[in-house]
């Protein structure tokens, strides 16, 4: 089969106007947990594109770990590539794409850091070893082979052992959306596009957009 053969005619739901909440953050956190009774395998895990000095856009998956009116919250080491291009860049695109539902959330806002009393409150209740590994990796930094990597973890666990200080190098992000886009598949590519846009007022205005 030609991979231009491939395709799957979406069929499982619609999405209208008036099936949708005024708010953004309201409307999505309904289909999150629609996401999680569905068994969707990592619901949380979301497409992060953020853009270089030289404009480029780089993309990557990360997990979410919490969302409210506040925004949309991630953790990271702050000295990755994507630490870096927000630093220079700090306006990002999320992306969720549950194929089980055959529904997408497209985000779109400015990124700022949490504070790093939340930073530490989340690294803290991490697993022993996830803490160990965020202080062992410098993210996105060349090494020689998987033994040195494994090397540097494990003079770290010798070192620390349970007693792990959080890097000032790590914590947490949050994108304050501006911009938030509900897909949802249907017959034939005649797809269901519900879009919110944020006014300078800090109301949402709502609109169809074509497939």
């Amino acid at each position: 089969m030609s991979i231009a053969d491939i395709r799957t005619d979406y069929t499982q739901a619609d999405l209208s106007e008036t099936d949708t909440a005024a708010d953004p953050v309201i409307q999505f956190a309904k289909w999150f947990d629609e996401a999680l009774h569905a068994e969707v395998p990592e619901p949380n895990a979301m497409g992060l594109s953020t853009v270089g000095e030289n404009g480029r856009p780089s993309s990557r998956i990360v997990l979410i770990k919490d969302f409210d009116q506040r925004g949309f919250t991630w953790f990271t080491n702050y000295d990755s590539r994507k630490g870096r291009e927000l630093e220079k860049n700090p306006y990002a695109a999320l992306l969720f794409h549950w194929i089980a539902l055959e529904r997408e959330v497209r985000i779109e806002g400015r990124v700022e850091r949490v504070s790093a009393e939340e930073s530490e409150q989340y690294f803290q209740s991490r697993p022993v070893k996830s803490r160990l590994s965020a202080i062992a990796s410098a993210q996105s930094a060349p090494i020689a082979d998987r033994a040195a990597l494994e090397a540097q973890y494990a003079k770290v666990e010798a070192q620390h052992g349970d007693s792990t200080p959080r890097p000032q190098h790590w914590g947490g992000y949050r994108l304050k959306p501006e911009y938030v886009e509900f897909w949802q598949g249907r017959r034939s590519r005649l797809h269901d596009r519900i879009a919110y846009t944020l006014q300078k007022d800090g109301q949402w205005t709502r609109q169809r957009l074509q497939p």
